[in-house]
Parts: C-alpha cells; sequence; structure tokens
C-alpha cells in the first residue's frame, strides 16, 4: 500500500522519537558539512565516523516502529530529509572532484553549444578561457577524455551554469530537487516507513546533497515512468524512460522491463526520445559514447567478481562471462516478471546483479539500486549503502603515496564486501524461514 492510502495517526512517542533521530542524524550532517568546509578533505575516520552515526539510529527507528505496528510520521519524515539535504548543500562536496567536470561541461555547453568531442585538456593554453574557468580547468580529473556525461545530464549542467556559472551549490540545488521529486514518487510507492530508508539514508545525502553526483537525475525519471505506467499514462511514462535513458545508461537495464506489457508505439516513442536528445550532439560531432568507450574496456574499481576473476581468465574474458551471466539473469527475471501481476521491476535485484559483475562498483552507483530497496526493504540492500562508503579507503584519500590514487588495500574491500554478503546470507535464511516451502 502506498504512504498516500495509508491510515492511522502515529502516536506523540513516535512523533518525539522521529523527532530526536533526526534531530541526532542533523546534527552527524551538520558536523560533516562544517568539516567539509575546512581546508583540505574531511578525515576518513571522522567521515566514517558521521556516516554511522546518520545511518545506524534511522535502522533502529524503523524496526522500533515497524514492530510496534505505529505509523511513520509522514510530515517529520520528509521535513528531515530536507534538512539533511540543506546541511549538504551548504557542506559542499568533499573526497569527490568529479564536480569540476560538471561545471566544466555547463560552460562548454553554454558557449560553443555542446560539451562533446573535445578533451579539457585541449584547453590548457586556451587565453580564451576565464579566468574562474581556468581554475575549474586544472581541476578536472582524466582530462584527456571527452565528457562521458549523457545529454539530460548536460541540460541539468546547463541549467546550474545559467543560473550561477562556476557554482557547484547551484548544481547541488537542482540535484537536492531532483531528490526531493524521486521521494514523492516513492511515496506513490510505498509506505511512509519505507521511504525513510531512502529519505534519511547517509548514502544518498553525501552523494546528492554534498557531492552533487547526477544519477538522480535518471533515477528520478525512471520512478516517474514506473508511477506513470502504474496510473496507464504510458505516452508519458515512454518519454520518461527514454530520458531516464539520455540520463544514463543505468535506466537501460529496467526500461525494457517497464514497457513490457505495453503496445509497440511506446517502446518506439520511448526510442524516438532518446533520438531526439543524441541528434543534435552527434551532429554537432560528438556524444559521450567516445568516453563510455573507454570506461568501459580499461577502468577498475572495487569491484567484486571481477577482480577475483579477471587475475585468472584475463580482463576481456570475464567481461565477456559476467556478461553473459547477468544476461542469463536477467533474461529469467524478465520471463517470471512478464507473468506477475506486480507492476514494480526488481530494480534492486537487477542493478544489485549488475554491480556485483561489473568492474566499477562507485558508491554512487547505488543510488540506482536503493529506491527499489525502498520498495522492497531488505537488510542486504541497506547494509551496502553503508558498507559501499568503505571504498572511499584508497591512495588518495589516505594520502599514502606508496598506492596508486585509487587503489584500495586489501582489507577495505575485503571488509566491505564481507559485510554485504553476511548481509545477505541473514536475509537468504530469514526468507527460507519464513517461507519453508519456498515459494515466491
Amino acid at each position: 500500500m502506498s504512504a498516500l492510502n495509508g491510515s492511522g495517526e502515529s502516536s506523540a512517542w513516535v512523533r518525539r522519537l522521529t523527532d530526536i533521530v533526526g534531530f541526532w542524524c542533523a546534527a552527524s550532517y551538520f558536523a560533516l558539512a562544517f568539516f567539509a568546509r575546512q581546508p583540505g578533505e574531511p578525515a576518513l575516520s571522522l567521515f566514517f565516523l558521521l556516516a554511522a552515526c546518520a545511518g545506524l539510529p534511522v535502522f533502529f527507528l524503523y524496526f522500533y516502529i515497524s514492530r510496534r505496528g505505529e505509523q511513520f510520521p509522514l510530515g517529520r519524515v520528509l521535513l528531515w530529509a530536507v534538512v539533511f539535504r540543506i546541511c549538504g548543500l551548504f557542506g559542499g562536496p568533499f573526497l569527490e572532484d568529479d564536480f569540476y567536470r560538471y561545471l566544466w561541461d555547463g560552460y562548454r555547453f553554454a558557449t560553443t553549444g555542446t560539451p562533446y568531442g573535445v578533451a579539457p585538456e585541449a584547453f590548457f593554453v586556451d587565453s580564451t578561457v576565464p579566468e574562474l574557468f581556468r581554475g575549474i580547468l586544472d581541476q578536472i580529473n582524466n582530462p584527456d577524455l571527452p565528457t562521458i556525461y549523457a545529454p539530460v545530464t548536460q541540460f541539468v549542467f546547463l541549467l546550474g551554469y545559467i543560473l550561477y556559472p562556476g557554482s557547484v551549490t547551484a548544481l547541488q540545488a537542482i540535484l537536492i530537487a531532483f531528490d526531493l521529486v524521486t521521494i514523492a514518487l516513492l511515496f506513490r510507492l510505498t509506505s511512509v516507513g519505507n521511504v525513510m530508508l531512502y529519505a534519511w539514508c547517509p548514502l544518498v545525502v553525501k552523494e546528492i546533497a554534498f557531492t552533487a553526483h547526477p544519477d538522480g537525475i535518471g533515477i528520478c525519471l525512471l520512478l516517474a515512468a514506473i508511477v506513470l505506467g502504474r496510473n496507464r499514462r504510458w505516452q508519458s511514462a515512454a518519454i520518461c524512460l527514454g530520458m531516464a535513458a539520455g540520463a544514463k545508461v543505468f535506466a537501460l537495464v529496467l526500461v525494457p522491463l517497464v514497457l513490457l506489457r505495453t503496445r509497440i508505439r511506446y517502446w518506439i516513442l520511448c526510442g524516438a526520445t532518446v533520438l531526439a536528445l543524441y541528434a543534435p550532439f552527434v551532429l554537432s560531432g560528438g556524444t559521450d559514447m567516445q568516453s563510455l568507450r573507454v570506461f568501459a574496456q580499461e577502468w577498475e574499481f572495487n569491484s567484486a567478481l571481477f577482480g577475483l576473476l579477471a587475475n585468472v581468465l584475463g580482463a576481456f574474458e570475464t567481461k565477456l562471462v559476467l556478461g553473459l551471466l547477468f544476461a542469463v539473469f536477467w533474461i529469467s527475471y524478465s520471463a517470471r516478471y512478464r507473468k506477475d501481476t506486480d507492476s514494480i521491476p526488481r530494480g534492486d535485484w537487477l542493478y544489485g546483479a549488475l554491480l556485483v559483475v561489473s568492474p566499477v562498483i562507485n558508491p554512487w552507483y547505488l543510488l540506482w539500486l536503493l529506491p527499489f530497496a525502498a520498495i522492497f526493504p531488505s537488510i542486504w540492500a541497506w547494509t551496502a549503502s553503508l558498507a559501499v562508503l568503505i571504498s572511499y579507503v584508497t591512495g588518495l584519500n589516505l594520502n599514502e603515496y606508496t598506492m596508486g590514487p585509487y587503489q584500495q588495500p586489501i582489507w577495505a574491500r575485503s571488509l566491505e564486501f564481507a559485510l554485504i554478503l553476511l548481509a545477505l546470507c541473514y536475509d537468504v535464511l530469514r526468507y527460507r524461514r519464513l517461507n519453508p516451502k519456498g515459494k515466491l
């Protein structure tokens, strides 16, 4: 049942307890914002402590209120979610430098009509670059590659430039707005308590409100399509799906499933939307595909199965094997989903499987999984939302110059995936205990 259809009033004690936990989490985010504003990066130990302080009480609150059978206070859940994001807005990015690329892309889009086709390094000796953007240019990572971000995301970068050129705060505000719409959409799909898991999640607050990662754009559009589809508004849903795919390729994992029971014209409309988004940039001489190809061929970070198998089979062979395994899993699930009456695909399973086989698992990639983990709560998914933060333990963030910038200590990756695996085992055992016949 969606939150909007829920009934009943939460007790005064539940409202008070929600405020206590909300205030505690807000204090943690305020402290994080304060330290993010100081010169240099916050210490990893401090970041992990504050993330735990902001995350673990939320799980306690969720289990406590759920077991009492009380109603979660919708207004307070939403109010504190906004407060957390305001802390991120004032705190700004830390442990990340991707936002420099966003600001540069917005500038390039506004001044030349396209952010694609030319790598930032081509402008290192260009005297026409304004002083503000010269400083931004010097901070861009992988400056030898053109931008990897898709068209819909680029329009958001352009909007940020129009609002305030060179300001990451403007981008943060826009992305927070998308995230709040995502929360509103989740209220249409699941209970208030389940939405709280997403709305109060430290990973979501850190990666969107603080660090301004743009994945929330595609996620918002994907959820909008699901809500529209449930209301039989398939034309609007198809356009949203096309825009989600035009925001990030990750959306393609679920696009066919959302359209699975619809008429062919909606598939065509979705495809036409993607083509319309890409066509102007193709005609201008470049898209994100060039850098996506390099990313797919060469990059590895924080991987699970890929990191284990590549040492035995080789990188290409491992990608082929894991790609086939994911395809088999996706097709098997699709066959089952086609017969299911539920209109919400298990994005937690599918994105979880995709990440398990992926050569790269950046923390913000889990943003695609977590809205579905709110609709279908599990211990493993929300454990992963905290455990994946361990991936920030890298040579760069440790200031350990004997390691590569993005190299991880063995203990860090082992601990991260051990925590997730233990949580998954608990979920499996709990499921078997509650469903002895194994019927899904």
